[in-house]
This record gives C-alpha cells, structure tokens and sequence, in this order.
C-alpha cells in the first residue's frame, strides 16, 4: 500500500516504510533545503499516510520528495518540538508561528465602585505570574474588539469596561437596551461585576503554579524526556538516549510564549504528567 502511495506521490518508498509508530514530529520535504510542511502525531505513520489520502492537500504533496520524523517519549514533547520547529523553520504550508514579543492582557482590579479593567502588556507586566489576567492578545486593538464581543454577549456597559466615556444618559448600549444600566445606576453593580466574571472565565490566564523550574516527565518503554520548563516557557528537553540537553531558550523572566502555554496550562494544571521541581 505504501508502494503504491509513494509511486503515486513520487515520495521516496524508504522514507515512507522507515515511519514509526509513536509519537513525535513529521516533516514533509521537497527538492529544497526547507521544509514543507511540519505536523505532530502519537502515531507518525498513521498521521503521515492519512495525510497522503487527503485530497485538499495534493499540492503539498504533489511538492514531497521524502519525509522526515524526529521521535519523542510522548505527546507533549510532540507538541512542544512542533512548535519550536515551524517557529524557527516557517514551512511553506504551516500557519506562521512566531515569538510574539509584547503580549496584552485584560487586568482586573478591585475599586470602590467594583471592578476595575485595563488592558496591560508584557513590558508592564509579567505575563504567567501576574494574578487577575485574562487573555492572551497580540495588541491592544485586538483585546479591546474581544471586550466589544463579551458586552454583546452578556449584556455588559461599555463604560464599565472602558470602552466608551462616561456619560449622564449612560452608554450606547443602554439606549439600545443591550445594557442593563450599571453606567447610570439602574444596575446594581455587583450583579453587572459577577455577570463580567463570568463572560472572562474562560480566558482566565493561569498564574505560575511553582516557586522556580519544574521538569515534566515523558517515558516510553525506558525512554525518558524530561522538559524544563518556567513560568510556562520550554527551556530545554533532556533525552535520555543521548544523555544531552537540547536548549530551546535562554530564559528571560519577560519572556513568555503564547504557544507553550497554550501546550503546557492543562496537563500542568489538571497535572496529568509527571512533575518534579528542578
């Protein structure tokens, strides 16, 4: 079936049979020194040949000349080297990734008058151990046009949330009945301030959870991966086929990357991976 597959592809047969079974990273090649495309698996070969049968891909794969695998001990070494990878590679047919260095965030503050907003970014405060943030946003256009989406949503004031001045006949929203009236006192605002609690639940940016580095643990038949990692950014994946440490960062207390915290947050948080302190 390969055979057939590579002769219709023209993918080199050897790279296709010489695809594993576990978990790691796959590159599609062409006659070029960059690569094509980059993907991630639990089972390479089965990822790499539903690829091959799908027809919105033909053109990359029409490109392929062989394919390429990096095994790992598990999944989220999977998913962390991937992203690592198209960061630094940009393959023709991957989304772009890349280190966004200034990051803004929603902050919440408590006020007399009940909760406060300002959208904040990165160079004002370190994302991952600072409490009471909520999404991750490439600029401050883009926070403010998810605060308009959750006023929609929940019935939320404007003026509340920053997003108009004040006024004595209160927000647009409130003439148009989308507002309840927080802005001129018709709602009480502990009710408006709980109802904005849980439009921003969701996005809740979750703080640090350890004192420094902690290691999390990968294993796979005797296999071990142990990636380092602080204030949810990968630092380095230590092997233990090579005995070695490949380094990914040199670790900033400004940094943080949108993606790895993405990778890391639920088996961090929900702790469904092995984790010891460094």
């Amino acid at each position: 079936m390969i055979l057939s597959q590579q002769r219709q592809h023209n993918i080199d047969p050897d790279s296709l049979n010489a695809l594993p079974t576990g978990s790691g990273v796959y590159i599609f090649k062409g006659q070029g020194t960059l690569p094509l495309y980059i993907g991630k698996s639990v089972n390479i070969r089965s990822r790499v040949l539903s690829h091959l049968r799908t027809p919105d891909e033909a053109k990359m794969i029409a490109q392929t000349r062989s394919i390429d695998f990096i095994e790992t001990a598990g999944e989220l070494g999977a998913l962390l080297l991937e992203a690592r990878m198209i960061k630094e590679q940009s393959p023709l047919f991957n989304q772009r990734l890349r280190r966004t260095r200034r990051l803004c965030s929603i902050q919440l503050s408590d006020k007399n008058a009940g909760l406060a907003l300002e959208i904040v970014d990165s160079k004002a405060v370190n994302l991952g151990t600072t409490p009471k943030l909520f999404g991750l946003f490439s600029s401050r256009h883009s926070a403010k046009s998810k605060l308009n989406e959750l006023a929609q949503q929940h019935g939320l004031c404007k003026v509340v949330l920053g997003l108009e001045q004040t006024s004595t006949r209160g927000c647009f929203g409130l003439q148009i009945k989308t507002c309840l009236g927080a802005c001129v006192g018709k709602e009480d605002r502990a009710q408006h301030d709980e109802r904005l609690l849980s439009a921003l639940k969701d996005l809740q940016v979750e703080v640090w959870p350890f004192s420094g580095a902690v290691e999390l643990i990968e294993e796979c038949n005797g296999w071990v991966q142990r990636h380092r990692v602080k204030n949810w950014c990968h630092l380095e994946t230590w092997c233990s086929k090579t005995g070695q440490a490949s380094q990914v960062s040199a670790f900033n207390p400004q940094d943080f990357d949108r993606d790895s915290y993405q990778i890391l947050v639920k088996p961090i948080m929900l702790q469904t991976i092995k984790i010891q302190s460094c």
